[in-house]
């Protein structure tokens, strides 16, 4: 058992290429043969993960360096999946984070060293990019340097090694070079600095087994497998053990099938494994996400993870429109319900709960892209539902009504700065810092109630004509701000069922911009486009030309139609209003009212003035 261990997680804000450095780790460690292929971003294993170039599950991978074994532990960098970088966290002993040489430390960095800091982890910080024309790694490295002392650092975690790097061309250094040249020959001085602040785990091999479970993968062949880092002891294939929620909770016995371990990407069966090795087991089937493996003759639990508390709460209601049933396999309560149930034994941040309608739902999650990652993986199995519009989840604190509020990073050209802050103080944010960057953009660091920033993504894009950056990361509960005013637009709303034509598009073209194409079927009540006005239009989307036997020559005949907005499920989620959902299918994303029928509409507005 005198192997060397190191477990390491690699941690990062969104975009700053850490999955592009685990990829040069895994191929400079002679992971992969001479003769293998291997793709980008080999980790981002996931369709939706590879489509959007973002990770969303934390994975872990192996690599050998001079006889040590290496487990690496690739984690997201949206704060909406913050659960999996929590989970992740808990069974490594030291952490890189990795920051753009441009860009600096930004929120989802702040969010993740936190929780790495007070867990007593010491950083390794790797500044990457530092080939890019606008790279400034001195003063990335002081910004870090005042971040780890905001956020609590000790004096030995303050002073943290660094290590220069260029993920896309595979070096790394140890020194400062020259702008524009290459300032090392590999990933060699990056596996020695982990090699050397790293330490090994501390771990009796002879104590009673203490294993924590910190993730779950499912295999058809052998169950639920459980994933986690054993603190002390050893475990053996065919092993008795107690599985043990915590301290206080419930135990059950159970017997330990394979124990695996991880080499490169792929699973290797062992005979025995020690304390510091992340494992995988199989062959218990009520395991689950925080509890303790541990031995029957002496008991050890540890306390269950914490997890932060949801966010962001929406209705997964059963699709009831005239349309329902014709593109979906799974379209009763029973199937969502039992896909949601399914969905909570891995995804840690989830809560659902029935509510007292039925057929609806209502599932709690860390922020919007946490729940529309799950909506899409839904429809793509074949599910079809329709979902509210979301609410943010308020907390009763010493008698107070507080909501979560949100830090935002926002980057921007200067001439669109003063659109930009105008559109977030109407929303209640709250200037904290503002930082130009001497070459024509503005950093604006806002603290803002996170109802202000639904449906806002899409407003900003327009203000800054999509050249904007835009991050927010979860900051804590304060009282609540008062009322935030919703969107601008009313809609156009279909009079009648059928097909859309041509000609009724040409008609209507002048009244707003339209979500539906000619062909496409609509229903009463459905929204077919964004009005002009502020106010609500019903519309005969489904009218036709009159056809006579008089024939005239002119330019009548060519209509003119404005492209319609395409509709993504995002676009959807943070365009409606609380009595509007989205239809969601395998094929087509829909809007409608709630209340299909006018006069259903107009006795509800009454009732609820």
């Amino acid at each position: 058992m005198s192997k060397q261990i190191r477990n390491i997680a690699i941690i990062a804000h969104v975009d700053h290429g850490k999955t592009t450095l685990v990829d040069q780790l895994l191929r400079q460690s002679g992971t992969f043969a001479e003769h293998e292929k291997v793709g980008e971003c080999v980790m981002d294993s996931n369709a939706i993960e590879k489509e959007r170039g973002i990770t969303i599950l934390a994975k872990n991978c192996a690599v050998r360096w001079q006889d040590t074994h290496i487990n690496i532990v690739d984690t997201p960098g949206h704060a909406d999946f913050g659960g999996e970088v929590e989970r992740a966290l808990s069974m490594v002993d030291g952490v890189v984070l990795l920051i753009d040489a441009q860009e600096g430390p930004m929120p989802q960095t702040r969010f993740v060293t936190k929780k790495a800091l007070a867990l007593g982890l010491r950083p390794i910080v790797v500044v990457n990019k530092v080939d890019k024309p606008g790279a400034k790694p001195d003063a990335v490295i002081n910004a870090a340097f005042d971040l780890f002392d905001k956020l609590g650092a000790t004096d030995d975690q303050l002073d943290f090694p660094v290590v220069y790097a260029s993920g896309i061309n595979g070096w790394s250094s140890l020194e400062e070079g020259a702008p524009g040249e290459k300032w090392g020959e590999d990933m060699a001085p990056l596996f020695n600095t982990i090699l050397k602040h790293v330490p090994p785990h501390a771990g009796d091999p002879a104590a009673p087994l203490q294993l924590q479970i910190s993730s779950l993968d499912y295999s058809t062949f052998v169950g639920r497998i459980g994933v986690g880092r054993i603190n002390a002891g050893t475990l053996k294939p065919a092993q008795d053990v107690l599985v043990m929620e915590g301290p206080d909770g419930k135990s059950l016995k159970g017997r330990v099938n394979q124990v695996l371990k991880f080499q490169g990407l792929d699973r290797m069966q062992v005979s025995e494994a020690g304390p510091g090795d992340i494992v995988l087991i199989n062959g218990i089937e009520d395991i689950g996400i925080g509890v303790t493996i541990t031995d029957p003759a002496n008991p050890q639990p540890l306390p269950m993870l914490k997890i932060d508390e949801p966010t962001l709460t929406m209705n997964f209601c059963v699709n009831t429109s005239p349309l329902a049933g014709r593109e979906g396999k799974f379209v009763t309560s029973r199937q969502i319900w039992d896909r949601l149930q399914k969905e909570l034994q891995h995804n840690v941040a989830l809560r659902v709960r029935e509510t007292s309608e039925d057929g609806i739902f209502e599932v709690s999650g860390r922020g919007e892209l946490h729940l529309t990652i799950l909506l899409e993986n839904m429809r793509r199995e074949g599910f079809e539902l329709a979902v509210s519009k979301p609410r943010v989840v308020f907390q009763d604190i010493d008698g107070e009504k507080c909501e979560p509020i949100e830090m935002v990073t926002v980057d921007v050209e200067e001439n669109h700065q003063g659109g930009v802050m105008q559109a977030l103080g109407e929303r209640k944010g709250e200037l904290v810092n503002m930082e130009p960057d001497g070459r024509g953009r503005v950093r604006l660091e806002y603290r803002i109630p996170a109802r202000g920033l639904i449906g806002f993504s899409n407003e900003f894009l327009n203000l800054t004509r999509g050249s904007g950056l835009i991050s927010n990361i979860f900051d804590g509960y304060e009282p609540h701000k008062g009322e935030i005013g919703g969107r601008k637009n009313g809609v156009l709303i279909s009079m009648d069922a059928g097909e859309i034509f041509t000609y009724a598009l040409g008609k209507l073209d002048d009244r707003g911009r339209m979500f539906v194409k000619a062909g496409d079927p609509v229903y009463e009540g459905m929204i077919v486009g964004v009005h002009n006005r502020d106010n609500d239009l019903v519309v005969n989307a489904t009218r036709t030309k009159q056809l006579t036997n008089f024939r005239v020559s002119g330019k009548e005949d060519a209509i003119k139609i404005t492209p319609p907005i395409e509709l993504t499920l995002e676009y959807g989620v943070e365009f409606i209003e609380d009595d509007e959902l989205v239809e969601i299918t395998p094929k087509s994303i829909r809007l409608r009212k709630r209340f299909l029928q006018e006069h259903e509409r107009k006795r509800q507005a009454r009732e609820s003035a």
